[in-house]
């Protein structure tokens, strides 16, 4: 069996109806690998009739609504309890659809790690919490999911998840959980996994990825001054390390800071947006080193800024600041690998809705990774097909 990725879509009726049908057949062939971990066939067949459900269905993916598309009350009963009640392994088909992905549209360049938010207002569903975003700035009632997103170059779909639970660590939940993704995925050689750390602890996530040979794109926020007050870039100082440049030998200083000492030595960088237009940035790369406590783990890194390109060079606003250990990485490929955090945005709302992804609301947390591994499957069926790239199909 073949699984390839979907040509350029056309805009008629005609093409997105193929469309369409061709993502329910893509998802019964993806079915057939990823689900082989589950022992009897009638896991497996209700597996697919889950993710066909989850494609068919208008509206919430309830299991109430599913049913009713696909089989009625007693196919109500029989999808809840395959999801909350059994006991099948959603690691493993989780590992499957990410080699099945690089199968089938070539190995991605690097990982997205992407928080979701996902609203409720009610009590009753696991890890329902009013708790701060630090990605939205803001305080919201209900459950905080962390993706992983596979990023290929025709491919943008979901393959790990976590779900912080009241008590746990922000900062664990999130980086735990793409580390997992990575290994489970495997490969020769770890890619570099990009994600915006803004809010959460700069050093002890750039230690974490490390100390796992994972290399990693992060978004940094502009820390603060010394004796200023504790925010989202408290702590997040640098040492300048190249002598060429201003503010060696000066201590450590924000990333903003530097950035801003060293704009006149960047260049142009042309990248890709989501919607496939050409666009242009001007960006700077300078080697830096985070002081640690622990001598062993100081180690070099790039630090990136990026400005919008005007007519005539940058723009005055700095829109981007990232820190990498790929030290011998262009500055202009670091900047193309961080745009795939635009595109897992722009697909994630639409296609997260088109397939139930902040659809469950049960109570045990084995529900909600069952659930969001199926949706996951549906999503990249909805990616191979081609739908995601044209918000009319």
């Amino acid at each position: 069996m073949t699984i390839t990725a979907a040509t350029a879509p056309t805009t008629s009726a005609a093409a997105a109806d193929r469309r369409t049908s061709s993502a329910g057949e893509i998802a019964d062939e993806l079915c057939a690998v990823v689900c082989d971990s589950l022992r009897r066939r009638d896991q497996r067949e209700k597996a697919r009739r889950y993710v066909r459900g989850l494609l068919s269905t208008p509206g919430r993916k309830s299991f109430r609504n599913m049913a009713g598309d696909i089989g009625g009350t007693a196919s109500e009963q029989s999808l809840h309890h395959f999801v909350t009640g059994s006991t099948w392994a959603w690691q493993p088909v989780r590992a499957a659809l990410a080699g099945c992905l690089e199968a089938a549209a070539g190995p991605p360049p690097a990982w997205v790690a992407q928080p979701m938010a996902i609203p409720r207002s009610g009590a009753h569903s696991v890890g329902v919490e009013h708790r701060f975003d630090p990605h939205r700035e803001r305080m919201f009632r209900g459950q905080q999911a962390f993706g992983t997103w596979f990023t290929s170059a025709g491919v943008v779909t979901p393959v790990g998840w976590e779900l912080l639970l009241p008590g746990s660590s922000y900062e664990e939940s999130a980086v735990g959980a793409v580390l997992a993704t990575v290994r489970r995925a495997g490969g020769a050689a770890a890619r570099p996994v990009v994600l915006d750390i803004r809010g959460i602890g700069t050093r002890p996530t750039m230690n974490r990825f490390a100390e796992a040979g994972v290399p990693v794109v992060a978004r940094v926020a502009a820390g603060v001054g010394a004796g200023a007050g504790a925010g989202a870039g408290a702590g997040n100082r640098f040492l300048v390390r190249d002598a060429a440049v201003p503010g060696f030998g000066g201590g450590e200083r924000g990333p903003a800071e530097i950035l801003r000492s060293v704009k006149a030595l960047g260049a142009p960088v042309e990248w890709t947006d989501a919607g496939g237009a050409a666009r242009s940035s001007w960006a700077v790369g300078v080697r830096v080193m985070m002081p640690d406590p622990a001598v062993a783990r100081r180690r070099e890194l790039l630090l990136v800024g990026e400005w919008g390109a005007g007519a005539g060079g940058p723009a005055a606003e700095l829109v981007g600041m990232w820190v990498t250990d790929l030290v011998r990485m262009p500055v202009g490929a670091v900047v193309r690998l961080t745009k795939g955090g635009l595109r897992v945005e722009a697909v994630a709302g639409a296609s997260g809705r088109t397939v139930g992804l902040r659809d469950y609301s049960g109570r045990g947390l084995g529900g909600w990774h069952r659930h969001v591994t199926l949706a996951s499957v549906a999503h990249a069926a909805v990616a191979l097909a081609g739908l995601e790239r044209d918000p009319r199909a």
